[in-house]
C-alpha cells in the first residue's frame, strides 16, 4: 500500500509493502522480565524470545481520524515508527492500537486485530540519529471528560533503534512500530488519543490524534 507524508514540507507518496510490529523492545531486561512476568500472571503466555518481532497487514496502516474496534477491550499506545523507502530511512510516530482481550489467547492475533494508526508527518533519520536517545515520546488519554497523560519516556527506554532494524531484518518497504513505555495508571481502553514526539536538539514536535469507534460483538 502507499501513504503521503510531509516530509520536510513535502508531500511524498511512500510504497510500504511489509509492516513489523515490535515488542518486548525495552532497554532494560529486567524491567521486560518483569512485564513478562505480570502478563504471565494474567494468563498471557510469555513471548519466545526478546525482542520478537510480529507481522501485520500492511493495510492496517491508517492516517483516518477514527478507527473502529470490535468491542471495547482494545487500546492504543505510543511507538516510534520507522520507515524505508527508496534508500532512505525516515522516523515517524504511530499507536500500536491492539485488542487487550484477544491478546489473552494469542498476542500475534491481537496485533492484527485493530488498525495502526501513524501521523502525517515523517522526520529525515539522517537528522536525528546522533541524538535519538533525547527524543520524548507522550501520550494523553481522554478519561471522565478530562485529558491525563497515559505513558511518557525517551528512546533511552527503547533498545537502539539500530540494533532493532538489524535484528528485525530491515529492507526497502518496511515500515516498523518500535515499542513503547509503561502506561501511567495500568493499561485501559480510551475513546480518545494524544500522541506527541519531540525532538529538544531540532526544536520541532510531530502530532497523531486520534478517536476510537467501538463496534458491538453480535454473537
Amino acid at each position: 500500500m502507499s501513504l503521503a507524508f510531509n516530509i520536510e514540507n513535502t508531500n511524498v507518496l511512500l510504497t510500504i509493502e511489509t509492516v513489523v510490529v515490535a515488542g518486548w523492545t525495552g532497554r532494560d531486561a529486567q524491567a521486560v522480565q518483569h512485564h513478562i512476568d505480570e502478563l504471565a500472571a494474567l494468563g498471557i503466555a510469555p513471548p519466545s524470545k526478546v525482542p520478537l518481532f510480529y507481522r501485520v497487514a500492511n493495510t492496517l496502516l491508517s492516517q483516518d481520524d477514527v478507527i473502529e474496534v470490535l468491542g471495547e477491550g482494545s487500546s492504543g499506545e505510543v511507538e516510534p515508527l520507522l520507515i524505508q523507502a527508496g534508500g532512505k530511512m525516515y522516523f515517524g510516530l504511530a499507536s500500536d492500537h491492539t485488542d487487550r482481550d484477544l491478546e489473552v489467547h494469542s498476542v500475534a492475533a491481537s496485533k492484527q486485530a485493530c488498525a495502526k494508526p501513524v501521523a502525517h508527518e515523517l522526520w529525515d533519520f539522517d537528522q536525528i540519529k546522533d541524538h535519538l536517545d533525547d527524543i520524548t515520546l507522550k501520550c494523553w488519554i481522554i478519561e471522565n471528560g478530562a485529558e491525563v497523560l497515559y505513558q511518557e519516556g525517551t528512546l533511552t527506554g527503547i533498545r537502539p533503534l539500530s540494533t532493532l532494524c538489524a535484528e528485525a531484518g530491515f529492507a526497502d518497504g518496511t515500515a516498523m512500530l518500535c515499542g513503547t513505555f509503561p502506561a501511567i495508571g495500568g493499561v485501559r481502553p480510551a475513546g480518545h488519543y494524544r500522541m506527541e514526539v519531540s525532538d529538544p536538539i531540532n526544536a520541532r514536535t510531530m502530532t497523531l490524534s486520534y478517536a476510537v469507534k467501538t463496534l458491538p460483538i453480535i454473537a
